[in-house]
């Protein structure tokens, strides 16, 4: 007998319904100062851990595939930082250890930071130099670690509510809407057409 859940186009109405409240509350002049940002950057360098990682890895492609110099922090093959390079950052917590790390590095290197955060008051936003505020700040809870290493290691997560969207779905969703809609916007200020893009997607796999 399977359990009693809501449906599942119910629940996926639900979040779409509050990524497009996320939108709408979006400050508007930030997130242009992050289109600029991106524009007049020599090289640009994603730096996120977990799921946040991971939209920082899909913005990073993206970013290549319109012919940007995009690199992420971590990687083998990453070059060095540099004065006139800039760091996007995502973490919901704007706490998480080893992306702090990354933005202390950049800052102390002379780069520029951007941090797309659900909690702009935080460690790398009070370095960043531009912030985009997804979301409200998830993190609400003080018993629980806001470092994601030592969520992960002890098994201790948050939520956007008690109801749904667990695991700080809702600020990982709306991160990877919000990046694809900066390339949308980069797509069109570059004037690229679908087969720029696709002379940049991988052949050898």
């Amino acid at each position: 007998m399977q359990p009693e859940c809501s449906s599942i186009a119910d629940l996926m109405l639900q979040m779409a319904s509050s990524i497009e409240d996320t939108a709408r509350a979006m400050n508007q002049g930030n997130a242009g100062r992050f289109l600029n940002e991106i524009l007049d950057a020599k090289r640009i360098y994603l730096a996120g851990a977990g799921r946040s990682g991971l939209v920082a890895r899909a913005f990073a492609q993206r970013l290549m595939h319109l012919g940007f110099e995009s690199y992420v922090i971590g990687e083998t093959i990453t070059p060095a930082f540099g004065p006139g390079d800039v760091l996007v950052a995502f973490s919901g917590s704007g706490e998480t250890r080893s992306v702090v790390d990354a933005c202390e590095t950049a800052r102390e290197i002379g780069g520029k930071i951007c941090l797309i955060t659900s909690t702009p008051d935080s460690h790398i936003g009070r370095m960043a130099d531009c912030i985009v505020e997804i979301g409200n700040n998830r993190l609400k809870d003080t018993d629980i670690p806001s470092d994601f290493e030592i969520r992960q290691l002890t098994g201790q997560y948050r939520s956007v509510s008690s109801s749904f969207a667990p695991l700080g779905t809702l600020f990982e969703t709306a991160a990877l809407v919000f990046s694809d809609a900066i390339i949308s916007a980069l797509m069109e200020v570059k004037h690229c057409t679908i087969e720029e893009l696709k002379g940049r997607l991988a052949n050898v796999q």
